[in-house]
């Protein structure tokens, strides 16, 4: 009996400690696993709180521009979670995008090219037989002017590019680069200094256009573009579009008020000024004489949709010789240049003079956000105000897609990177469900 006691009290002994052996193993293991939990969620705290993974786009160490891990088709919805992170985004200092960076890339242009995706684009049959030509007046943020490219992209297109002969040796560079790289890009052969509201931004223009019709490529329309103009559409619709204007042209045009004539009626000299613009051209109280030919006024903006014939008959004309000759000393020239030629009678595309006013909503070339008309006429600047512009927040791509424009102004990564990305996203996805209802030619780019 005592034996037996023995053994069963040595059973007990040894099944306790065995319990208290595994209990002391699975609190270890327990304190290991919180431990390591910890960890993980430390790491996931502190990596969130950078711009939700933004991080620069490297491909074989060259480095182009940020990347930021955000849902594009919630922001087009207006998720409100989606569209707060943008917000949490914009606040967070950015890692500026280096014009050094898109010279080194363009120094390798096989690999420029295929990063980029132009080494293989495909394009529809009706987007082959209706080239465009583009006229880029720019100045700065170089990757800004390869992204509007690559946005506008499709190998038959021609691309003029005009760098202000003031802007920075590394953005010339890197404008070099695009035009080393890119068969249908090049340098517009004359450069002017370009002076806010001069007839230098004017001649900018017309020195593309010039180059423009001595290329080799027949284009049909050419669209002018500046560098914090994006597109709205993709290229296949926009040459859908522009096929049914069947050589009408597509530009403000407006007659002008009291105040805007003053604009030309009045002798204009560029002066020196201590501002941003370096010289702008200052008002005298020397007037005017008429315009020439008994030519009527209108005023629009700077940027236009127009057909080849329609710049060919620029280019032969006496009157609208004479005419660019006469607004040398008025202000900004570029803003009555176009409406005013364009009405001109018998001009490839006329609009009649007896036609009412063609406003920047009417027309489809750009759609800008006034700061004074918000709420009235369009919906509030989810961005910043430059100057009574909108640069537009990444909670207007839906109202900016849906309006019927084919290019806005303005956009800059350093006010909302992620609406610049995020139309990117939208136009690829909208080129590809238009593309997949058609012939496709893929050809080297």
């Amino acid at each position: 009996m005592e034996t037996s006691s023995s053994s069963g009290e040595w059973t007990r002994m040894s099944t306790r400690r065995l319990i208290q052996f595994l209990a002391r193993k699975l609190f270890v293991f327990c304190l290991l696993s919180l431990l390591i939990l910890s960890v993980l969620l430390f790491v996931r705290v502190k990596y969130n709180t950078i711009p939700e993974s933004s991080g620069l786009f490297r491909a074989s160490g060259l480095q182009t521009f940020f990347k930021h891990n955000i849902n594009c088709s919630a922001i087009y919805d207006l998720d409100p979670v989606e569209v707060g992170k943008s917000l949490t985004i914009r606040r967070k200092k950015m890692v500026e995008d280096k014009d050094e960076s898109l010279m080194s890339l363009t120094g390798n242009c096989s690999f420029f090219t295929q990063v980029r995706g132009y080494d293989d684009v495909c394009i529809s049959e009706e987007e082959r037989d209706f080239p465009l030509a583009y006229s880029l007046v720019v100045h700065k943020n170089a990757w800004m002017v390869e992204r509007l490219i690559r946005a506008t992209y499709s190998p038959n297109n021609i691309y003029c590019i005009h760098y202000d002969q003031k802007s920075s040796a590394h953005f010339v560079s890197a404008m070099q680069g695009l035009s080393h790289c890119l068969p249908n890009v090049f340098i517009a052969s004359k450069r002017e200094a370009v002076f806010y509201a001069s007839i230098s931004r004017l001649k900018a223009d017309l020195n593309c256009l010039s180059d423009l019709l001595r290329s080799e490529v027949k284009w049909k329309y050419v669209v002018n573009l500046c560098g914090q103009d994006f597109p709205l559409k993709s290229n296949i619709e926009l040459v859908s579009e522009l096929r049914e204007l069947n050589g009408s042209n597509m530009l403000e045009t407006s007659r002008p008020s009291q105040l805007k004539r003053q604009r030309f009626t009045f002798h204009y000299e560029l002066k020196d000024i201590s501002f941003e613009y370096q010289k702008l051209p200052v008002k005298t109280q020397q007037a005017k004489s008429p315009p020439p030919h008994g030519i009527e006024m209108f005023i629009g903006n700077a940027y236009f949709v127009l057909s080849r014939e329609f710049v060919l008959h620029l280019n032969s004309s006496d009157v609208v010789r004479d005419f660019l000759a006469w607004s040398e000393d008025t202000y900004s020239p570029d803003e009555h240049f176009w409406a005013t030629v364009v009405r001109l009678p018998g001009v490839p595309g006329e609009v009649p003079r007896s036609l009412p006013d063609i406003t920047d909503l009417m027309s489809k070339t750009r759609l800008v956000k006034w700061h004074y008309l918000e709420e009235s006429l369009y919906p509030p600047c989810t961005g910043e105000h430059v100057r009574s512009v909108c640069i537009f927040g990444a909670a207007e791509m839906h109202w900016l897609l849906n309006y019927g424009h084919w290019f806005a102004n303005k956009f800059d990564p350093k006010v909302d990177p992620i609406l610049i990305q995020c139309l990117e996203e939208k136009l690829e996805e909208k080129r590809r469900l238009f593309q997949a209802k058609t012939i496709l030619t893929c050809r080297k780019g």
